[in-house]
């Protein structure tokens, strides 16, 4: 029977990020009482919690989060097991090639570490493991379609080298997965929908998990990805 599994993060006022990003403020603006509903504004960093990475986030020409092509946010993943990296480990190269056969041209990858149990306390962006930027450069030449993992970055100390591998190759990133440990299938349906923000580098987004379908199953959901232009 299939299931769906939540992977994302609550959003809530003063909810914890990166220290140079916006805060987060989830503020009560009218309530039934004296408007006749509820409606709250909401001020926070377009990459808070459970987000995706757009190319523009780190370069200017790249796409917007806008122009995605969102075949790349909905699909079979594969989930892979790293949670023996503790704070600060590596995901090497030599790590990725173990699954070499499930990184091929437009797969979807979801990285498990357990390391969404740190947060919130202010560990969770500091010590994070972190995927090196040779092993980032690995998956831009294979093509993959989407990396996903449950660190707030895809590496903290050389974040540039490595969304820059990444991105210009157009691997959709999503960061600040949570709740992975409740999956139980190595391959999934995999959906993080972003939000259409006209002319920016990323936005906030619902992750889930379908698990429980059959190969063929998955393989009729399978959605092409188109080649960048």
């Amino acid at each position: 029977m299939p299931r769906i599994v939540d992977l994302s993060f609550d959003i809530y006022d003063r909810a914890p990020t990166f220290w140079p990003d916006p805060k987060t403020a989830v503020i009560e603006h009218m309530k039934v009482e004296n408007l006749g509903y509820n409606i709250t504004q909401l001020v926070m960093s377009t990459h808070m919690g459970t987000h995706l990475d757009a190319p523009y986030h780190f370069l200017d020409e790249g796409r917007t989060v806008d122009q995605i092509d969102l075949a790349r946010c909905f699909g079979p993943a594969w989930v892979l097991d790293f949670s023996g990296k503790g704070p600060g480990g590596q995901i090497t190269l030599a790590d990725l090639k173990v699954h070499a056969d499930r990184i091929t041209p437009g797969s979807r990858l979801i990285l498990r570490t357990g390391w969404d149990k740190v947060f919130p306390d202010p560990r969770y962006f500091k010590d994070c493991p972190m995927v090196l930027p040779e092993a980032c450069e690995y998956l831009a030449e294979r093509r993959i379609g989407a990396l996903a993992l449950d660190m707030p970055t895809v590496c903290g100390e050389q974040y540039v080298e490595t969304h820059h591998a990444l991105l210009k190759a157009e691997v959709l990133i999503v960061e600040g997965l949570a709740h992975l440990d409740e999956l139980k299938d190595e391959r999934v349906l995999f959906i993080a929908l972003p939000l259409s923000i006209r002319g920016r580098d990323g936005s906030p987004c619902r992750a889930v998990a379908i698990e429980g379908l059959t190969d063929e199953q998955l393989q009729a959901l399978d959605m092409p990805i188109l080649p960048p232009k």
